[in-house]
C-alpha cells in the first residue's frame, strides 16, 4: 500500500512538472507570437518614406517623396500629415531636443523650433556656390547645441562631381561649407559624443574626426560600394552597411574595418544597435538582419514584404522602418 501511495504521489508530482512545463512552453510561445514586426501604410499617397525619427515611444516622424511628412504622437497608432513646404524628396529628419527639429530636402534644409507644428525653410544650398552644380543633402546630425552637420553630393546631370560637407556653429542658422578628403558622395553621419564622428558614402568612403570636425581623415575600408549608414556604440566599436549585403565592422574606432559575413548580397541601407550586442539592419527587398553577438553573426528575420526598406529606428523594446509606398514597420519585443 505504501509503495502504492508512493507511486499515484510521485505521478501527480510528474503531471505538475509537465503542466508546468506545459505552461512556461505556452507562455514562451505566446512571447513570440506577441513580438516581431508588424506593417501599417499611411496616406504618403504612394509615396516612398526614406527616413523615420522617434523623440521617444510616442512621438514620432516619418518622412519621405514629395516633401511628405508625417507625425504620431500615440507609438504609430494614428498618423497625421504635417506639410513643410516643399515637393522635393526629403532624405533625413532629425531632432535636437523636443522641440527644435530639421528635416533635408534637396538642397534645403527646413527647420521647426515649436515641435513640428511649423515649418520653415532655415537654409537653401544655391547651385550657385558650386560652379552650377546641384546640391543634394542626405543626412544631418548635432555633435553639440549649436554644433551641427550636413552631408551630401554635388551633381551635374546625372554624374556625381563631389561632395558637400558643411557645419552651422549656431543652431542651423547658417552653414559653411567646409572641403572634404574626397570628392565621394557623402551619404550618412553619425557622432558618438561631441568629439568623435563618422561619415560614410560611395566608393567604400569612410571619413572621421576626433576633434570635433575641425579635421577630417579618410579610414580605409578595403571595399569599393557604396556605404549608406554608419552607427556607433561607442568610440570604439562600430558598423556600416552598403550595396552587395556589405556588413563592416571595428573596435578600434576605425583604425581597422573587418568585413563581416552577411546572409545576404541585397543592397543594405540603416544599421542601428540598441545596446553593445543587439544590432538590426534593413535593406532592399524587405531585408531586415538581425544580431544578437554584437554583429559578429547576423541573422535574417521576417518581415513579410517584399517592399524595399530605406531607413530604420530602433529603441530598447519597439523599433520602426520605413520604405516603398507609405510602409511603415513596427516591431515590438
Amino acid at each position: 500500500m505504501q509503495d502504492f501511495r508512493e507511486l499515484i504521489m510521485k505521478r501527480k508530482r510528474n503531471e505538475k512538472m509537465a503542466l508546468a512545463t506545459t505552461m512556461i512552453v505556452l507562455a514562451a510561445a505566446v512571447s513570440i507570437a506577441q513580438s516581431g514586426w508588424s506593417s501599417k501604410r499611411i496616406g504618403s499617397g504612394g509615396k516612398d518614406l526614406n527616413a523615420v525619427y522617434f523623440i521617444d515611444s510616442k512621438e514620432g516622424w516619418v518622412a519621405g517623396d514629395g516633401g511628405f511628412v508625417s507625425h504620431t504622437q500615440d507609438g504609430g497608432a494614428t498618423w497625421v500629415e504635417r506639410p513643410i513646404g516643399t515637393e522635393h524628396s526629403i532624405n533625413d529628419i532629425y531632432f535636437v531636443g523636443k522641440n527644435s527639429g530639421f528635416v533635408l530636402a534637396g538642397g534645403s534644409i527646413f527647420a521647426t523650433d515649436d515641435g513640428g507644428h511649423t515649418w520653415r525653410e532655415s537654409y537653401r544650398f544655391s547651385p550657385a556656390e558650386f560652379e552650377g552644380a546641384t546640391p543634394e543633402l542626405y543626412s544631418l546630425r548635432f555633435n553639440g547645441k549649436k554644433r551641427g552637420w550636413v552631408v551630401g553630393s554635388l551633381s551635374r546631370g546625372d554624374v556625381v562631381v563631389n561632395s558637400i560637407l558643411a557645419i552651422t556653429r549656431d543652431g542651423g542658422a547658417t552653414w559653411q561649407v567646409l572641403l572634404a578628403p574626397t570628392k565621394q558622395e557623402l551619404i550618412h553621419i553619425d557622432f558618438v559624443d561631441e568629439k568623435r564622428g563618422w561619415i560614410v558614402g560611395a566608393n567604400g568612403a569612410i571619413l572621421h574626426t576626433n576633434d570635433a570636425g575641425e579635421t577630417w581623415t579618410r579610414q580605409k575600408s578595403d571595399v569599393t560600394v557604396t556605404l549608406y549608414h554608419v552607427d556607433f556604440r561607442n568610440e570604439k566599436q562600430g558598423w556600416t552597411a552598403g550595396e552587395r549585403g556589405t556588413i563592416l565592422t571595428t573596435n578600434n574606432g576605425g583604425v581597422v574595418w573587418s568585413k563581416v559575413t552577411s546572409p545576404v548580397s541585397t543592397t543594405l541601407l540603416s544599421v542601428q544597435f540598441v545596446n553593445e550586442n543587439e544590432g538590426w539592419i534593413v535593406g532592399r527587398g524587405g531585408i531586415i538582419l538581425r544580431s544578437g553577438d554584437g554583429g559578429r553573426i547576423w541573422v535574417e528575420q521576417e518581415s513579410n514584404t517584399k517592399r524595399n526598406l530605406y531607413a530604420l529606428f530602433m529603441t530598447k523594446k519597439s523599433g520602426w522602418a520605413v520604405g516603398s509606398d507609405g510602409l511603415i514597420l513596427r516591431y515590438e519585443r
